[in-house]
């Protein structure tokens, strides 16, 4: 997916919501267990009833991975079923990967080619080689984490560098380096609003995947005032509160009503803009 064409549509859905599929089969409703893949079959109810509300899915692979084998079929299928039903929605890995280069390169096929996400998550943290691989694929995108919505993000990513600046601003100034408003993201916290003007002075064009906003505490009607540029420039993503709003046979329906009441948020924050 280009540039262009998760700005378009951004402004057709009239919201920036990305639900998170962090799906922990100790959360789901009981009910599911009954069926041969009840993650999958979680996922596909609650992607069937958000999606209209919903510009992106960001899929937590450490949930699919800690079920071993049963646990990458239950990625696959979501996937495909993503990829079917719902083929205009920005499909995010969130993976936080980022190793030498040819180790980075075998994680970029795995999630650009075999799986077909459209951007993965990665760490910084071994520079330019670890991150360049995952160029190598037209139309994919690179989310490098910058600033995160953890407690432990001050242990090193608010720590000032011998240039005064704080260590997230490093990576932000070097990282934009590497890629493009194309091709290129960056994680910044919802619970660190007020710090997306920081942010904003160093990637001003490029698109920030928010986390944080929900059970978290983050506020998106803040997230929007610091964070947005002129195309919007913001996909927020929301996991738990939509996700597990409701314990009973009825998960799906309350996860669209959630997440149809952030859209109309959303749609809100949009319009006082003037984006819509």
């Amino acid at each position: 997916m280009v540039y262009k064409q998760l700005v378009e549509n951004i402004r057709s859905k009239r919201s920036f919501l990305c639900v998170g599929l962090d799906t922990d089969i100790g959360k789901i409703p009981p009910f599911l267990k009954k069926f041969d893949d009840p993650v999958f079959e979680f996922n596909r109810l609650i992607t069937d009833s958000t999606a209209r509300y919903s510009v992106a899915f960001k899929l937590n692979i450490a949930f699919y991975e800690s079920h071993g084998a049963e646990g990458w079929k239950s990625l696959e299928l979501t996937v495909d079923h993503i990829r079917r039903k719902h083929p205009g929605v920005f499909l995010i890995a969130d993976a936080k990967r980022g190793d030498i280069g040819n180790t980075s390169k075998k994680y970029a096929e795995t999630f650009f080619r075999k799986l077909d996400f459209d951007a993965v998550t990665v760490n910084p943290y071994m520079g330019i080689d670890s991150v360049l691989p995952f160029f190598d694929y037209s139309d994919k995108w690179v989310i490098l984490l910058a600033l995160t919505s953890n407690e432990g993000a001050e242990d090193f990513q608010l720590l000032r560098t011998g240039k005064s600046e704080r260590l997230f601003e490093t990576v932000l100034k070097t990282g934009s380096k590497w890629g493009s408003k194309e091709n290129m993201m960056f994680v910044a916290a919802a619970t660190r609003a007020n710090m997306l003007l920081v942010v904003r002075e160093h990637v001003p064009e490029h698109f920030l995947l928010v986390p944080g906003v929900g059970a978290q505490g983050g506020n998106l009607a803040e997230v929007y005032k610091y964070g947005r540029n002129a195309d919007c420039g913001l996909i927020v993503n929301i996991s738990r509160t939509i996700i597990y709003g409701d314990s009973t046979e009825k998960f799906n329906e309350v996860a669209g009503q959630k997440a149809g009441e952030i859209q109309q948020q959303m749609e809100a924050l949009l319009k006082q803009e003037s984006f819509l």
